[in-house]
């Protein structure tokens, strides 16, 4: 079966009742959990960014207190899985404040964290690619807010 692209897809849906789109997306819903996760951010999170940033936050802060501090290959395990949640959260928002904020706040976590990541090259290095990340995303946004958030980056050693 040859997948649509996504034009196609947009075409065959214009000519879809109310009833038939609702249907659609509710079947959509019972297949992957990021499918749902979707829908929740657009139908109930997406008026309220701030809200979902807080919520998104709270997420990593619990993720980061439940890591297995024993050994560095536990850790490595735990931080990658964070920071692709954090990234999962930030493809749902396609706002780039908020991959800014969310991204800045991952960085100060890891940055903060005990055991230091100064003694493993793996997370030092996702560290410096995260935070280069940010630095380009940040030259995206309005002057004002590259101002502020140049400060909060620059702030963030490890």
């Amino acid at each position: 079966m040859k997948t649509a692209t996504a034009t196609e897809i947009k075409k065959a849906l214009k000519y879809q009742s109310n009833e038939e789109l609702l249907q659609l997306c509710l079947r959509l819903s019972r297949f992957k959990k990021e499918n749902k996760e979707l829908l929740t951010y657009l139908l109930f999170e997406a008026d309220d960014e701030t809200g979902y940033i807080e919520n998104v936050k709270m997420l990593i802060d619990e993720h980061f207190d439940n890591i297995n501090t024993k050994s560095y290959f536990y850790i490595r395990k735990s931080i990658r899985k964070i920071y692709s949640l954090t990234k999962k959260h930030i493809r749902y928002s396609l706002k780039k404040e908020t991959e800014v904020v969310l991204l800045l706040y991952f960085c100060n976590k890891l940055a903060t964290f005990s055991p230091s990541i100064k003694n493993n090259n793996a997370l030092s290095n996702l560290f410096n690619r995260v935070k280069l990340h940010v630095e380009k995303t940040i030259g995206r946004l309005h002057e004002d807010l590259q101002y502020d958030y140049t400060i909060e980056l620059e702030k963030i050693h490890l």
